[in-house]
């Protein structure tokens, strides 16, 4: 087995590829930004942080990288910033991300580690791009020069491409792979999830009183931790990247009504109605996270999963089982709005 370090572990995706990488008998260390942070990824983890090393390490400071890394056969970099609301500059999440990313290949290169596995995002693919009929794939790059992107879709993919092209001019013998995940649902671990997850919260509480006209894909956390292991160890995944989706996207009145199907009393506050979209128009008008959605609205666009379980073998869960999961875990750990 080997020594891994896992930067973010306190994050979402994270703290799943901790619990896959301990059961499968592998020497795991995590990055925090702070200390205290160690406490709260303990209990997040609880028997499975047995024997979990913690190293204090921020993506915005070259302390501390020197000394995780050291000793490493694999590094899986999770961490980058993806904050609930979007920043004042582009450069506040493009800068952190893309430095960061750029950090951990520096000093895992030095420390000759063997792979870094990178997780980037579909927003490093599927944006930018005019309506097309067939699905987005590896081969497909975000438009960064677009107008309307998020400042989390260009710091994607700016640090994505950062990340191919230090590997190709200064990372010698360093191996890259690359994941790229849709929407992460999935069994939340602790109050520490991502905005994937956010969304559905939100519907269950009955925060989002109709479904935009908005499209996306959805994969399940287990299947993300498990397709970075897959990327770390198998020699065919060297310098190539991954599309992780489960299946065919599906809209947000798609996953209101898997909701309501499956979930009883619990989706009670869940809509049940498409928004039109002049109202999403006009709701932008005074609300900046609903203007940040108006390049997507209505446009329908689909992502392929053909290469990673034909590279790697990759059987995914269904999107309809990763939904019921996100929001049966939800419910038990009293996350909803009472």
């Amino acid at each position: 087995m080997s020594t891994v370090l896992v930067t973010g572990g306190s994050g979402f995706i994270g703290s799943h590829i901790i619990l896959q990488l301990v059961a499968g008998g592998h020497d795991v260390r995590t990055t925090v930004r702070t200390a205290k942070r160690a406490d709260d990824v303990r209990a997040m983890l609880g028997a499975a942080a047995t024997g979990l090393s913690f190293f204090v390490a921020d993506l915005e400071q070259d302390a501390g990288w020197a000394d995780a890394v050291a000793g490493c056969d694999h590094v899986l970099h999770v961490a980058s910033p993806f904050p609930a609301t979007a920043p004042r500059h582009d450069d506040e999440l493009i800068i952190p991300a893309r430095e960061g990313a750029l950090r951990v290949l520096r000093a895992s290169r030095d420390a000759g580690v063997k792979r870094v596995v990178l997780t980037s995002s579909f927003a490093a693919i599927g944006y930018g791009h005019a309506q097309r009929s067939a699905p987005f794939t590896e081969q497909d790059w975000t438009n960064q020069n677009a107008p309307g992107l998020t400042a989390y879709v260009k710091s994607k993919t700016l640090s994505e491409r950062a990340a191919w092209n230090f590997i190709a001019t200064e990372g010698r013998a360093l191996e890259l792979s690359v994941i790229n995940p849709v929407g992460v649902l999935g069994p939340v671990l602790g109050a520490d999830y991502s905005s994937s997850i956010l969304l559905l919260k939100s519907m269950l509480d009955g925060a989002i009183p109709a479904c935009p006209k908005l499209y996306f894909g959805v994969v399940d956390v287990r299947d993300v931790a498990d397709l970075h292991i897959r990327a770390m160890t198998n020699p065919a995944a060297n310098g190539e990247r991954f599309l992780a989706v489960a299946g065919d996207f599906m809209s947000m009145l798609d996953v209101a009504r898997v909701l309501t199907h499956r979930m009883g009393d619990a989706a009670a506050r869940v809509p049940a109605r498409q928004l039109p979209n002049w109202m999403v128009r006009l709701a932008a008008l005074r609300k900046p996270a609903v203007k940040q959605t108006l390049p997507e609205l209505g446009k329908v666009k689909n992502g392929s999963n053909e290469k990673a379980r034909r590279v790697l073998g990759w059987a995914p869960r269904s999107s309809e089982e990763s939904i019921v999961a996100t929001a049966e875990s939800l419910v038990r750990l009293g996350l909803l709005k009472a």
